[in-house]
């Protein structure tokens, strides 16, 4: 499945993210990709938001990761600074996946590491508008 979603509002943007997060489950990996400032975080602060995270949800930039409990627990993969799979695999991601619900910022250099069933999101800006593009193998209701 692939669609194109027109983000307009921040609402929206908080509207799929919460769309998602009640569809998701321990296992489920949900990826991400866009420029800086392209919305990646914004809607992992939304989707922590609907799986009941209260604590601050950041971009792990510097720590490449952060962890959060809500109706699930949380890992919260920022891969922008690693430059090869072999850094990725000492994260620990592959470990991760299997016990949580897993989101990854900059996902492009893991991507041989993710299951079939991973929800990619490719935020893109225009001049006029913020996209996001969502593919999987999944059946979601958007």
């Amino acid at each position: 499945m692939i669609q194109l979603i027109d983000l307009d509002s921040l609402e929206k943007t908080c509207q799929l993210a919460e769309k998602i997060a009640s569809q998701v489950d321990i296992g489920d990996v949900i990826a991400l990709s866009g420029e800086l400032g392209a919305g990646k975080t914004y809607f992992t602060q939304c989707f922590c938001k609907h799986l009941g995270v209260s604590e601050y949800v950041s971009s792990p930039s510097y720590i490449l990761l952060n962890e959060y409990m809500g109706k699930f627990p949380i890992a919260h993969f920022d891969l922008y600074r690693l430059d090869s799979l072999d850094e990725v695999l000492e994260t620990g991601l592959p470990d991760f996946i299997e016990q949580r619900i897993t989101v990854i910022e900059w996902y492009e250099i893991a991507r041989d590491l993710l299951p079939k069933n991973t929800i990619f999101l490719d935020f893109e800006l225009t001049e006029t508008k913020r996209l996001v593009k969502l593919s999987t193998s999944r059946n979601l209701m958007i």
